[in-house]
């Protein structure tokens, strides 16, 4: 049975969080002489010599209204990197306690487990880039304290089938994450609707995709409130800074065009995969719920560096598990897709 408690490292739990002047003072006030900023201003058009709002309680009740989730059940990150390094040092002791990634997959499990010297056991997918559900359950043990599943996978661009996941959030004790930083461009609905039926859910996703916001770093976890204290207690007191969070606060206000942009990318990877079927150089290209395409090629290396001579950078993915000579392809806008595609052709 899940018990949060059961999970987190002993000294999480002692864990007194640095309590900072913004979170001290919620009130207004004409006069902040609490927190040894600058009071004249700053060296810019726009003031910024106060400390920002340490729980971003702004973008949080937007992201709730899109999202249909409560703000409490909301963490935000310095990009989902942030997210996924907090679940660690959360969870794991060092040394001691492993996570289950699934390769091929996003690389930052790895490294950030590495960094935490968390044990890693990797169980790679099957050649459909599925779960492998029966190696899953041999790698578990009592130490094993976090599953990250990406879905829709990055490298491979399809998603994970939701059976699957459901079956481990059903029959495991520990912390499962799924990573939706592509869930936009997908047919698959989000877990984030699922947070009330499973404890042990952390759903991660960014607005550096679909929202084309990479540049300043905002990532999402959604779990349930318990959860989310953890992360809370854990990350720096203000982790996203005032500049960023103007400027999601802004960027949430047009949905509309982020869904006009994900129909247009959608439409545009269908025709890039016809495109590229058509092609000598390739061999297949892997069905995809995402804003890129995973091209199995007669050599992959080849091709990206002639690319690379035309100023078309994609990514070489060959030496990556299960995806030899394959190349990794985001979607562009038409004008790039068609540059790209002559420049294989020729």
């Amino acid at each position: 049975m899940f018990d949060l408690n059961n999970l987190l490292r002993d000294n999480i739990k002692r864990l007194v969080p640095y309590s900072s002047a913004r979170d001290e003072f919620k009130g207004e006030a004409s006069v902040f002489l609490d927190a040894n900023e600058n009071s004249f201003g700053s060296p810019l058009e726009k003031d910024y010599n106060r400390y920002p709002d340490p729980m971003q309680w702004k973008i949080k009740y937007k992201l709730a209204d899109i999202k249909g989730v409560p703000p409490q059940n909301i963490f935000l990150g310095n990009g989902s990197d942030e997210c996924i390094d907090v679940l660690y040092r959360a969870f794991c002791r060092p040394g001691v306690d492993n996570v289950v990634l699934c390769p091929p997959t996003y690389g930052m499990y790895e490294v950030s487990a590495n960094i935490n010297d968390t044990v890693i056991r990797k169980v790679s997918l099957t050649e459909d880039f599925q779960l492998d559900l029966p190696a899953m359950e041999e790698a578990i043990d009592g130490n094993t304290k976090l599953i990250f599943i990406c879905s829709p996978n990055n490298p491979t661009g399809n998603s994970i089938n939701r059976e699957d996941i459901e079956m481990i959030l059903n029959n495991f004790d520990g912390i499962v994450v799924i990573d939706e930083a592509y869930i936009n461009f997908a047919k698959q609905k989000t877990f984030i609707q699922e947070l009330t039926e499973y404890p042990n859910l952390v759903v991660l996703q960014t607005l550096s995709k679909a929202w084309g916001l990479a540049g300043l770093r905002l990532g999402m976890a959604y779990a349930g409130e318990p959860i989310i204290d953890v992360m809370n207690k854990i990350k720096p007191p203000y982790n996203i800074n005032q500049a960023t969070q103007e400027l999601v606060e802004e960027a949430l206000n047009n949905t509309q065009k982020i869904n006009d942009w994900i129909k247009e990318t959608v439409i545009e990877r269908d025709k890039l995969v016809a495109g590229l079927v058509k092609l000598p150089a390739v061999l297949k290209v892997y069905p995809s719920d995402a804003n890129f395409v995973l091209a199995k090629t007669t050599d992959a290396k080849a091709l990206y560096n002639k690319l690379v001579e035309q100023g078309i950078i994609v990514r070489d993915r060959s030496k990556v598990e299960l995806c030899a000579g394959c190349l990794r392809i985001t979607v562009g806008t038409p004008e790039e897709n068609v540059q790209l595609l002559n420049a294989l052709q020729a």
